[in-house]
């Protein structure tokens, strides 16, 4: 086996670890948990602590009602108890007793508009309970299959990678900085010859260029600098 075609070789299996390379690569990018999954939790995480907190307000506030209605039944007490018999005691204590009922009110209904939100609160949670199930259910069906596919393509990159190093051990030192000195420059170190033209510039070699290439020799395109090879 010529040189150049050891280089071709090499070049093809190149070519192949990077493209396994980036399939492992878009594999890596998606493993771990998505956006949409940590968004959902942090959502439920919000709304959670959130009811938390409503439920603190309306332990709360039920307990200011019942002080309420206790204070309203004391000034009850006292003008209907028949212990108070002043005309004017007995006024101040009707006029605390609405100041009372309208605080009350006041706070009876905050208190039912705070349960209405706790409620709307505690079915959004169960709604977004059932939506995080979901997706880490989905989540975990995908983690299992890309991890399944990373273990198939790093199997395959260390296959390719021994061949590589198989090919490596063939060819001469000099040789090799060549190869990789123009795929550093070109992207592609190694181009076929078809019709006289090298497939790297398009453009036509001289009759010398194209009886060395034929011949197996290790030659450059005289314009583009890429390696030849007549396969």
């Amino acid at each position: 086996m010529t040189s150049v075609k050891i280089l071709y070789d090499l070049q093809q299996i190149d070519l192949n670890i990077q493209k396994e390379q980036e399939a492992l690569d878009e594999i890596s990018s998606q493993l771990g948990e998505s956006e949409a999954l940590l968004k959902a939790r942090t959502e439920l995480i919000s709304d959670q602590e959130r009811l938390a907190e409503m439920e603190k307000q309306q332990r709360d506030a039920e307990w200011e009602v019942e002080d309420l209605r206790g204070s309203i039944a004391q000034l009850n007490d006292k003008l209907y108890g028949g212990k108070t018999k002043n005309p004017k005691e007995l006024v101040n204590l009707e006029k605390e007793k609405d100041i009372f009922k309208d605080k009350l009110r006041q706070k009876e209904d905050n208190l039912l508009d705070l349960m209405a939100e706790i409620e709307t609160t505690q079915g959004k949670i169960k709604a977004g309970s059932e939506r995080l199930k979901k997706l880490e259910a989905e989540w975990q069906r995908e983690q299992k299959d890309l991890t399944q596919r990373q273990a198939k393509v790093k199997s395959r990159l260390s296959d390719l990678n021994k061949k590589r190093q198989a090919l490596v051990s063939e060819i001469a030192p000099q040789t090799l900085e060549l190869y990789d000195s123009v795929k550093l420059r070109k992207g592609q170190a190694v181009v076929k010859v078809a019709q006289g033209r090298c497939h790297g510039c398009h453009l036509n070699l001289s009759v010398n260029e194209w009886q060395r290439a034929r011949a197996g020799a290790l030659i450059q395109c005289s314009s583009c600098g890429r390696i030849l090879y007549l396969g």
